[in-house]
């Protein structure tokens, strides 16, 4: 429930909502067409957005695509770097 309350998540929503009343009573022209497609755009990368947080908080590979796919390599090579000085620590 934490991912969809993101603001991405609410902006995309509001942001139809608002696009849905200002459209209910007028022609539909190539402009409000293009709105329309810009706004699916829109909740289709919010949607990835929570897929991918999801996706990093449960320890699962996010698309090297994704934002936060260098927060995962980088947290990749502390863990590993960690395990390494581990494993030096234990040889000893």
């Amino acid at each position: 429930m934490n991912y969809l309350t993101g603001t991405g998540l609410l902006g995309a929503i509001m942001s139809g909502v608002a696009l849905l009343r200002g459209s209910r009573e007028t022609k539909i022209t190539w402009r409000a067409a293009l709105a329309w497609f810009s706004w699916a755009i829109t909740f289709a990368l919010a949607i990835g957005a929570v897929i991918d947080t999801r996706r990093l908080n449960q320890g699962k590979p996010v698309s090297p695509d994704s934002p936060l796919y260098a927060k995962q390599q980088k947290d990749i090579l502390k863990k590993e770097k960690n395990f390494q000085k581990e494993l030096k620590r234990a040889r000893r």
